[in-house]
């Protein structure tokens, strides 16, 4: 396997990063690595969307489910479980792949978001995160979100935002999988 870098994107103060070219038929398989989105509003959770080709509103149908380990600063508190607050049903909402976020500066996510055959027009699109938080209240989380965008449509545009405020900082690198 080898990975390609296509984009790379910075935010500063930005309300979402949206990537609207270098999704093609190019790849089957693209990684989205995020590395130390700090959100500008405390407790926010950072998530996607994405845009069928010739699509705008980036609202295409998601099922998804959503599991996390954490553990807390003090050592007294820790647990694997199933959140069916973060899955989607057939929903329409950005798909949230962590849970509240802190905004002090030692606070921040990364991961990575696999989205699979994008350019497809007889499938539905796939996708796959893991992502490690440092949470408001002084946990660490890992969070994994996975399930498909229900469309046979190519998929050509993505977005990534928190869910109240800015992208204070981070960055998004898009690579192609081959």
């Amino acid at each position: 396997m080898a990975l390609t870098l296509i984009s790379t994107h910075t935010a500063s103060a930005d309300s979402s990063i949206d990537i609207t070219s270098g999704i093609d038929s190019t790849y089957d398989v693209y990684e989205f690595h995020f590395v130390n989105m700090h959100p500008a509003t405390n407790s926010s959770e950072f998530s996607f969307q994405v845009n069928a080709a010739a699509a705008s509103g980036f609202n295409e149908t998601i099922t998804s489910t959503y599991f996390s380990a954490y553990h807390n600063e003090s050592g007294s508190s820790a647990a694997l479980g199933y959140d069916g607050g973060y899955d989607q049903g057939q929903g329409t909402a950005y798909q949230d792949l962590t849970q509240n976020i802190g905004n002090d500066n030692d606070q921040s996510c990364s991961g990575m978001l696999t989205l699979y055959a994008p350019s497809s027009t007889t499938y539905v699109k796939h996708f796959v995160s893991k992502v490690q938080e440092s949470q408001h209240s002084d946990y660490s989380i890992v969070a994994f979100a996975a399930g498909y965008i229900n469309t046979t449509s190519a998929i050509d545009e993505i977005s990534f935002k928190f869910d109240s405020g800015n992208i204070d900082a981070g960055t998004i690198k898009m690579f192609g999988v081959s």
